[in-house]
């Protein structure tokens, strides 16, 4: 595949990478916009990253447009009966007990209804439990009351806690932590934020480390959980699936630009590099709203030195190697 063997070449011409060399690999993912985050007071959206993301919103309008026009006409029938038919105009009642045309329509016209929203809606839920050809899969786990990450093909993984946790309190790297109290949203919690790129309201939101993926790769996801029952959801894709005990669920996406908008030069990929949140949507416990979900989308070129830099940070397979000897 494409993306494959580019990361292939890249891992190769970065070869020697040192751990200084990992480090510097995770600071270069600092200053990438927030893109995918809920906005107070806003209503709507995030904005859609990812196809299933975009098809999701315009069925949502679409079913909208036909619940308002419902909505309406029976209001207005409703109030044409009351004034129409009260007993102040009406003095003298009908008593016919049932309308055989009347009775026809409106069990005709539901069935109707519902056959054009289901043309849309069942071709869009068969898109989303059918996986393409992937170029990248990961993993995740889902913990109380933090993620693990695995990247499998590169077989390396990584916890992700909640900024804020008790697990990312480290007075020896950060003096500030000392000052640091958990879980509470405060001028040091602020100061803690900043220092690991996000800002001060991403609180609830940030985590010590994310999934990382390339801008425009097919990514397969597959789900579990290891403990209880929790939920990987990140609205601006479009996607939100359990994470259950046992089993193993799958589910995809891909960020980018429609390949349409990008052929006529009305978008491209690169307005979707930057960085998208999710929380777990499953309650899972005590500590349930402190389990958010952040993943960074990159370039190619920038993946595959954080790809090589987490090996070497999250052991694993000397990818590096394998990509040089072939």
């Amino acid at each position: 595949m494409r993306l494959n063997n580019l990361f292939k070449g890249l891992l190769a011409a970065i070869g020697g990478m040192t751990l200084a060399g990992a480090a510097f690999a995770q600071d270069s993912l600092s200053g990438l916009e927030s893109i995918g985050k809920p906005t107070l007071g806003a209503m709507g959206f995030q904005p859609a990253a990812t196809e299933l993301a975009r098809d999701q919103q315009w069925l949502d309008g679409m079913v909208l447009i036909i619940i308002t026009v419902i909505t309406i006409f029976v209001t207005l029938l409703i109030l044409w009966i009351v004034f129409r038919y009260n007993s102040r105009i009406n003095k003298t009642p009908a008593t016919f007990t049932h309308h055989s045309l009347i009775e026809v329509v409106w069990t005709i016209l539901p069935i109707l209804i519902l056959i054009v929203i289901g043309s849309f809606s069942l071709p869009l839920l068969f898109k989303e439990l059918e996986t393409p050809e992937s170029d990248l899969t990961i993993k995740v786990t889902g913990n109380q009351w933090y993620w693990t990450y695995s990247y499998p093909e590169n077989e390396f993984e990584f916890d992700s806690y909640m900024i804020g946790s008790p697990a990312t309190m480290d007075e020896a790297s950060d003096p500030n932590d000392a000052n640091v109290t958990p879980f509470v949203n405060d001028e040091f919690m602020a100061i803690k934020l900043e220092n690991a790129g996000y800002a001060a309201d991403e609180f609830l939101l940030a985590a010590d480390t994310a999934i990382v993926v390339p801008v425009g790769a097919v990514v397969r996801v597959h789900v579990t959980g290891s403990d209880v029952n929790h939920s990987f959801a990140v609205p601006a894709f479009g996607i939100k699936i359990d994470a259950i005990v046992g089993r193993l669920n799958e589910t995809w996406f891909r960020v980018g630009a429609d390949p349409e908008d990008i052929a006529d030069g009305t978008d491209s990929n690169e307005n979707y590099i930057g960085i998208y949140f999710g929380q777990c949507s499953e309650l899972c416990g005590k500590d349930h709203s402190y389990m958010p979900i952040v993943v960074k989308v990159v370039s190619e070129e920038d993946y595959a030195i954080w790809l090589a830099g987490a090996i070497e940070e999250y052991g694993g397979v000397a990818a590096v190697a394998m990509a040089q000897a072939n």
